[in-house]
């Protein structure tokens, strides 16, 4: 029976952690811990989960968990598959769980490497789109307009004037065995997606938007909304590649407001109207792709 938030298992393995309130970070991390269960082995590199995860003489996971360096999430996991193996152990998960600046800055060198080598890892983005334990600053996956402390809104320049970097076909251009997307705000497709990547052997990515309402500047209680939001109003797909194929796994009918997502968030208040309809451009002009280039499910 595949696995959703009514049969997911019971037990906790990221618990007492000390994240932000609303953290959607920490719910991914949750979340994938308990559909990969106590066989899972763990690593995250410098940032929000380590920070909050690894509090002396407090450890908050209830499976094996170690902390990398910043840039060797992948080359770690790629260590600890191969010496299990070694020993004869095959009833494990390597997984990793990097933040924005973990995976696309810092850490692409070594995930490159690990989906060349098709290392029997699963690699988990959290992403919430800057820097946040070490005070909000940008990184490649910030999206345009964007307010952050390296990004600051004045009368000049209004936030982050690049794009968000596109990790998920990225990825997929390595052909990696499998790749996905998901978002907090639609948690069974990401359990679902996780339960597929922990049954499939080689390198599996899954790039899941994980809102911070410290950095985001929203209501602790609006995180799987907000998350929810950002898919509906067309900002971020939720998709997979598999087989050399990229499939469409969700597809609005007709997309919520654009404006009223960005202005919920303090990072987008200074946005003008001229600055929105750029960025609904830009997601038009990508909708026009995916509908060219991927099936739908």
């Amino acid at each position: 029976m595949s696995l959703n938030a009514k049969t997911l298992n019971e037990e906790e393995f990221f618990y007492g952690h000390k994240a932000c309130a609303g953290c959607g970070g920490s719910l991914a991390v949750r979340i994938a811990l308990k559909v990969l269960g106590e066989r899972s082995i763990a690593v995250l590199p410098a940032g929000c989960m380590s920070a909050v995860g690894f509090n002396f003489p407090q450890l908050c996971f209830g499976n094996n968990a170690i902390i990398s360096t910043f840039a060797g999430t992948a080359s770690m996991l790629t260590g600890i598959e191969a010496g299990l193996r070694a020993q004869g152990i095959t009833d494990f998960q390597a997984v990793g769980f990097a933040g924005d600046g973990g995976t696309a800055d810092i850490g692409l060198q070594a995930l490159s490497g690990a989906i060349d080598r098709n290392d029997d890892i699963l690699y988990i983005c959290y992403d919430n789109e800057a820097y946040m334990n070490t005070g909000i600053q940008k990184s490649s996956l910030t999206p345009f307009g964007a307010k952050t402390t390296t990004t600051p809104a004045g009368k000049n320049i209004r936030g982050n004037l690049r794009p968000k970097k596109n990790m998920f076909e990225i990825v997929a251009a390595h052909g990696i065995p499998y790749a996905a997307t998901a978002s907090v705000g639609y948690l069974n497709d990401f359990i679902k997606k996780v339960e597929k990547a922990s049954k499939i052997r080689g390198t599996k990515y899954i790039h899941i938007i994980a809102p911070c309402p410290t950095g985001w500047g929203i209501p602790t209680d609006e995180t799987v909304n907000i998350a929810k939001e950002v898919v509906d109003c067309g900002l971020w797909y939720l998709a997979e590649y598999e087989n050399g194929e990229y499939i469409l796994n969700h597809k609005p009918k007709e997309f919520s407001d654009v404006e009223e997502y960005l202005k919920k968030q303090s990072r987008f208040r200074h946005l003008t109207e001229e600055d929105i309809e750029t960025i609904k451009r830009s997601r038009d002009l990508k909708w026009e792709a995916l509908n060219k280039n991927f099936r739908n499910n």
